[in-house]
């Protein structure tokens, strides 16, 4: 969305957290909710359900809850609650699933990862007292999703996105705060009297990820739900090809711990290959080939128990309005049906079985 964050006033900088530094509260805020008002709109929601998808995923920072943020020392965009509770009532008079992400923890879960809301030379977060703040939003926004009416649709919770791949943080994370995130939520909900049939699923990153396994110290896993990011372009050992895509995404397994979906994916190829003869989008038959691919990863998510894209929508990337990223723009350009269930007659990975 490079447009966007142009037009916002962020350009050249790489987080929230720079660009809030760089406008200043007040008009970083003014910016910022501009775009949250104009980005993501009922129409969109419409057409999400006018597609035939079930479910949308909402990645967040922490610092939505805004008292959980240091004023002298942290700087992120301010009031964006009211526009997650309005795209949630969306959703929910629209009837689709709702799962939401914990996507940008405190301190940062990965250093250097704009999607964790700032750019930190850092990975913070895997001490006590940024899982206490970790906790605390959980609460939050887990006694929200019980007693506000507009998140009704919401199901699940994500305990945190894509945290470290090393043995040097995971063991913190796998012993003290997957456990102590899943019995902080369900104590919320035993004192709001929520019946069981209507607890949360709680998510946790997949085993397959890398970053432990998930239900080690966890006694009670009632409603425990896994996601699984699976980006063919960053897996090591598949051949950069169109030949070696396909082979994968035709012949791969999801496994790992379950119930499980793959919560982010999408069809964008290796960097060294952008500008490949093979994968460029100039190519006259480019539009042809990557529906097969992403019919190929479709019918493999499929097999578990769903998926969800990453990103609805996009605009210009690298100079062009790249829909390998963006659902809408596949969509848009043919690439993607306006009902993926069609997927299923296409034969697409014939040959690669």
């Amino acid at each position: 969305m490079q447009d966007e964050w142009n037009a916002m006033g962020c350009r050249d900088q790489l987080s929230e957290f720079d660009c809030v530094l760089k406008l200043g509260q007040s008009a970083a805020n003014t910016a910022f909710q501009a775009h949250w008002n104009r980005w993501i709109t009922q129409a969109d929601i419409a057409e999400i359900k006018s597609l035939n998808l079930n479910t949308i995923r909402i990645p967040l920072g922490y610092w939505i809850y805004e008292d959980l943020v240091y004023a002298d020392s942290e700087h992120f965009p301010q009031g964006a609650f009211q526009y997650l509770e309005r795209v949630c009532k969306w959703a929910k008079d629209a009837g689709l699933y709702i799962i939401i992400d914990l996507h940008g923890a405190p301190g940062a879960q990965q250093k250097y990862q704009p999607f964790t809301g700032q750019y930190s030379p850092n990975a913070g977060f895997y001490v006590d007292w940024q899982y206490e703040r970790a906790y605390k939003w959980l609460e939050w926004i887990t006694n929200i999703i019980h007693t506000n009416t507009n998140f009704a649709q919401a199901g699940t919770i994500q305990l945190v996105n894509e945290p470290l791949q090393d043995g040097n943080t995971q063991g913190s994370m796998i012993q003290q705060y997957y456990p102590t995130a899943f019995s902080r939520i369900r104590a919320v909900e035993s004192r709001l009297g929520v019946p069981s049939a209507k607890r949360l699923h709680i998510q946790m990153m997949n085993e397959k990820w890398g970053s432990g396994n998930p239900n080690a110290n966890i006694p009670d896993l009632t409603n425990a739900f896994y996601d699984d990011h699976h980006y063919v372009k960053w897996t090591p050992g598949v051949t950069v090809s169109r030949d070696g895509y396909m082979r994968h995404s035709c012949t791969d397994s999801r496994s790992g711990n379950w119930p499980v979906i793959t919560g982010e994916w999408s069809l964008s190829v290796a960097d060294s290959a952008e500008w490949n003869s093979e994968f460029t989008l100039d190519r006259a038959d480019a539009v042809e080939w990557y529906r097969k691919w992403w019919a190929a990863q479709f019918l493999s998510y499929e097999k578990i128990d769903g998926w969800v894209y990453w990103n609805w929508k996009v605009n210009w990337i690298a100079g062009r309005n790249d829909w390998r990223w963006g659902y809408k723009q596949g969509v848009d350009a043919g690439v993607i049906p306006k009902n993926p269930l069609d997927a299923y007659s296409w034969n697409a990975c014939a040959g690669f079985t």
